[in-house]
């Protein structure tokens, strides 16, 4: 479990999980001020160290708010390496969770945001999704979408809690088809390897 808020409740729930989750902490702020001479890009580097050193089968961003750049992505899918010595790593799946449906309300207060446009009779739904991260924020192939209702005279607080009800189920099911899409591909690949070697 990894945060760039030291307070984050998920840091606490990790560290008192039976067995615990190991968590670690780094905000970009404090990493700029203690390394001034480095860039966010830089920043965005130390996470992907931190995460490819954690071997990982899948990174999934829930409530993680910074913008991750392009190197990271680079990083993430094993394109470029952490640093010019190295090898680039096994592509690592990184998946969003974000409260809106693909192409509405792309970025920060979403909910906000289609509460309003429902208020204001643009929209009659609304939605969630989990999607791949690429550089354009939440443009992602999406992997798992639910639409939500809103109804009238609701309260953005209790549209809010429904879709964070169902950001819950989908979070899960969606990690899941991403685990089970990797476990394939690696039986699929060791089949092709023992086909390969009976012939050789």
């Amino acid at each position: 479990m990894l945060s760039n808020r030291k307070t984050a409740y998920g840091l606490t729930r990790a560290s008192t999980a039976n067995p615990p989750i190991p968590t670690s902490y780094l905000a970009l702020q404090p990493y700029l001020k203690k390394n001034p001479d480095r860039t966010r890009e830089d920043y965005d580097v130390e996470v992907a160290r931190i995460i490819v050193n954690a071997k990982p089968d899948v990174v999934v961003l829930a409530g993680w708010m910074h913008i991750l750049s392009e190197r990271f992505i680079e990083i993430m899918e094993g394109r470029v390496a952490l640093d010019h010595s190295e090898i680039p790593t096994t592509p690592i799946p990184v998946i969003n969770l974000h409260p809106a449906l693909p192409s509405a309300f792309d970025g920060a207060n979403a909910i906000e945001r289609a509460h309003e446009a429902f208020m204001k009779g643009e929209i009659k739904y609304t939605g969630c999704m989990v999607h791949r991260v690429v550089k354009d924020v939440d443009r992602g192939e999406p992997i798992i979408v639910k639409e939500v209702a809103i109804e009238e005279r609701e309260p953005l607080e209790a549209l809010e809690q429904r879709l964070h009800k169902v950001e819950h189920e989908i979070i899960v099911q969606a990690t899941k088809k991403i685990l089970e899409g990797y476990v394939v591909r690696y039986l699929l690949l060791r089949m092709v390897l023992m086909m390969y070697c009976r012939l050789v």
